[in-house]
């Protein structure tokens, strides 16, 4: 096998972090099928309810959405989910759960338009398009490393922390 890596076999979690709520998606061990799972609320308890769902489905991966602009670059929305990304890692604590970001660059529109089409409109479309927005996120990440054998997207590390426990400046 000429360096490239094999699919990595295992479930994998997928995150749309919203400003009032997270979409969330996971897939099978095998990475053939990604399904919504949840919307959470944005907010306080946020990190608790995202640890609740990885303690139930075991990933060995969560996979967040990275809403960079169309030319490519971080604005601030992007820089508020790295932040957002790099607390979860932290909040991770001792579970073996790898967290990357992958680009999601109109996931949500995709998402509105495939629930529109299917008939669902309105308030009761909102609780589901977040949902959705992580299915697409999930499988465009599963769709890139099945074709590149690479990982999709960038690894998040933690936030550095000084010797006094404060983030680094």
């Amino acid at each position: 096998m000429s360096g490239a890596q094999q699919f990595r076999r295992g479930v994998r979690v997928a995150l749309d972090l919203g400003d009032a709520r997270i979409g969330v998606a996971a897939c099978d061990r095998d990475g053939t099928l990604a399904f919504p799972v949840v919307t959470i609320a944005a907010g306080e308890r946020e990190v608790a309810d995202i640890l609740a769902v990885v303690d139930e489905y075991e990933p060995f991966e969560l996979v967040v959405g990275l809403p960079t602009s169309l030319s490519g670059t971080d604005g601030p929305a992007a820089t508020r989910i790295r932040v957002r990304a790099a607390d979860l890692v932290t909040a991770l604590g001792e579970r073996d759960v790898t967290v990357r970001l992958v680009d999601e660059r109109l996931t949500t529109t995709q998402a509105t338009r495939q629930l529109r089409a299917s008939g669902r409109k309105g308030r009761r479309q909102r609780s589901v398009i977040d949902q959705a927005a992580a299915v697409a996120i999930l499988d465009h990440a599963l769709t890139s490393e099945r074709s590149t054998g690479r990982a999709p997207g960038d690894v998040v590390s933690a936030p550095a922390v000084n010797p006094e426990g404060d983030p680094a400046a």
